[in-house]
């Protein structure tokens, strides 16, 4: 059986990458002879692919237009790239027996840049005829009008599994479709990172000091997707940074940034980095910046030589938790939420400003000093195990099945 996956697995932001490699080792390895490929919804086709300089200067000019300028200029810039695109999708399709939409924060109306890719590969699949599955998907609350109809195309294809990564998602799923299909509850992917990992986690530095990393985003980033204004999201100045890391500093702890491997976020923590240095004098052994990753392997080696990360970005969490690397979160957008309330760490999540540097770094150091429950840990590697099982074996099942979406999706 012929899969193909559609996601965004070359983005600069690894944690896309990180989470697509996990879909095609698990659905590759799970028996049987399955051949999976990923397909890029940006048409990228390796981890090299990224325009981080042009796309902050997109995003920033963005911002100031009102929203259906924004939707105008998105789909005028996306126009004569999808029409490219869909002709090779519609190839690619035509040779696979089934196709797969997700992981990633896929459903989200981003001024139509996803409804516009997203729809036209429900088309593509919806001419082919091919068996489809939208899986571990992330769905923002609020669509426009055109994301709702782009995003509506599901329902003509021949839909055989259909889940989201979170109670959040569901409800805004079942909000914009409540007439159905309905969509159940998986595990996010990037759970199933171990198997990835060829990385042994160092031991803790000299003189037993711990190494927290901190995890950057740009706040140009967090302003266009967060579910709540700039002003209430944790962390989204440089000199909340520089408190942070004054304290860990004066505290005898390491200090080192990071990023998910995004051009713009490697940038801020640069200019984190020169502030602290023009406010202290610090040792580079006590304070330095992480080489840029561009590989979710990369990626994984950053975060596996950390003792603690702190960190927006929903993959570097995820990706700690996978690999048993306690970590806080800082709330922005609801998927965080949503992960942190799913493995039981809604103690370990800042949700608004008014957590202070030194409230933060306590909780830091107490996350270090619980560490990650093994028992709890277990069980949700096995049911993101069985999750993405439980799609494999629909997606096997329809393949040599005549059965209507309505049978097929009520099996379980």
């Amino acid at each position: 059986m012929k899969v193909l996956v559609f996601n965004v697995k070359y983005s600069e932001n690894l944690g896309d990458g990180l989470l697509a490699e996990c879909i095609e080792t698990a659905l590759a390895n799970g028996g049987g002879n399955v051949d999976v490929e990923t397909v890029d919804l940006a048409g990228r086709r390796d981890f090299s692919g990224g325009h981080g300089a042009r796309r902050r200067l997109i995003l920033g000019l963005l911002r100031w237009l009102p929203a259906a300028a924004r939707r105008s200029v998105v789909r005028q810039g996306l126009k004569r790239n999808l029409r490219r695109l869909a002709a090779y999708w519609s190839e690619k399709i035509a040779n696979a027996d089934v196709v797969v939409i997700g992981g990633g924060n896929l459903f989200q109306d981003d001024d139509l840049n996803f409804p516009l890719k997203i729809g036209t590969v429900l088309d593509c699949v919806s001419r082919q005829d091919r068996p489809l599955a939208i899986y571990a998907v992330g769905v923002s609350k609020h669509w426009s009008n055109p994301a709702y109809e782009l995003f509506g195309r599901a329902k003509r294809a021949r839909l055989v599994h259909l889940s989201v990564r979170d109670g959040f998602a569901q409800d805004n799923w079942n909000e914009h479709f409540p007439e159905g299909p309905r969509a159940k509850i998986v595990r996010d992917p990037g759970l199933l990172i171990r198997p990835l990992s060829t990385v042994q986690r160092s031991a803790q530095s000299a003189a037993g000091r711990l190494t927290v990393g901190l995890c950057v985003t740009d706040p140009i980033i967090l302003r266009r997707h967060s579910t709540s204004a700039l002003a209430a999201i944790p962390f989204s100045t440089i000199d909340a940074y520089r408190d942070l890391i004054g304290l860990f500093l004066d505290d005898g702890m390491r200090v080192m940034l990071f990023c998910n491997g995004a051009r713009e976020d490697q940038s801020f923590a640069e200019r984190i980095l020169s502030s602290v240095a023009r406010h202290r004098a610090f040792d580079r052994d006590a304070l330095d910046i992480a080489r840029r990753p561009t590989t979710p392997d990369g990626l994984i080696e950053t975060i596996s030589s950390m003792d603690v990360i702190l960190a927006h970005r929903l993959h570097a969490c995820i990706a700690a938790y996978a690999l048993r690397i306690p970590h806080v979160g800082l709330s922005w957008d609801k998927k965080v939420e949503g992960f942190f309330n799913s493995v039981g760490r809604e103690d370990y999540l800042v949700k608004n400003t008014t957590s202070s540097p030194v409230c933060v770094a306590s909780l830091v150091k107490a996350a270090e000093r619980d560490g990650i429950e093994p028992l709890r840990h277990q069980i949700v590697v096995a049911e993101t195990q069985a999750g993405i099982s439980n799609m494999r074996r629909h997606l096997l099942e329809c393949d040599q099945s005549s059965e209507p979406l309505s049978f097929l999706m009520q099996r379980e």
